[in-house]
């Protein structure tokens, strides 16, 4: 038999079975950049300008859409002085937060990136992601320990942690050493 024998007879019997081809791996490598460029695009906002600035990818999530977005401000007084105030972010963990206001709490710094303080219950988890990057000024719940962490330098990427909130001002008050007694409350407009 010859060469050219021997391959048609190979190719007839591949076509004859149906062989199909082995899948291409460039899909999934497609669909893994393709979702890649999601979660970096997601972590960038644009301001009135147009100017682009860095947020964290889970750092605003809206579990529940059909709620209006309300703007829920806070402050923090210490000594009977307002020493910060925030905002809240529109999401279910910074809600079910804003109905435990007003809290006193001892603030207490963590790893010299953070001040801690125990929330008296678990706060809501509903649509929260699973992990996000804290940024200097992020008011946040650490689910896994039940505690508010308020960012002073920037964190890392931390399974658990749930952004509530960004600090407007007074991020120097936080970052001072040492514990800070603290009365948080909702301002009503």
């Amino acid at each position: 038999m010859s060469t050219q024998t021997i391959t048609a007879t190979r190719k007839s019997a591949r076509d004859q079975h149906q062989v199909a081809p082995k899948p291409a791996r460039r899909g999934g490598v497609l669909a893994l950049f393709a979702a890649w460029m999601l979660v970096l695009a997601s972590t960038v906002d644009l301001d009135a300008a147009g100017q682009g600035t860095r947020t964290p990818a889970s750092g605003s999530f809206n579990a529940t859409p059909a709620r209006q977005a309300s703007t829920m401000k806070l402050q923090m007084t210490a000594d009977g002085s307002v020493v910060a105030t925030a905002t809240l972010d529109n999401n279910d963990s910074a809600r079910d937060f804003a109905a435990l206001l007003p809290l006193n709490l001892t603030l207490k710094d963590y790893a010299a990136t953070e001040k801690i303080a125990d929330l008296p219950r678990a706060l809501s988890l509903k649509g929260a992601p699973a992990a996000y990057t804290p940024l200097a000024g992020d008011l946040s719940f650490y689910a896994p320990w039940g505690n508010l962490a308020i960012f002073y330098k920037d964190g890392h990427l931390s399974s658990g942690l749930v952004r509530l909130g960004r600090i407007d001002s007074g991020l120097d008050a936080i970052r001072r050493t040492g514990a800070i007694a603290v009365r948080i409350e909702l301002v009503r407009p």
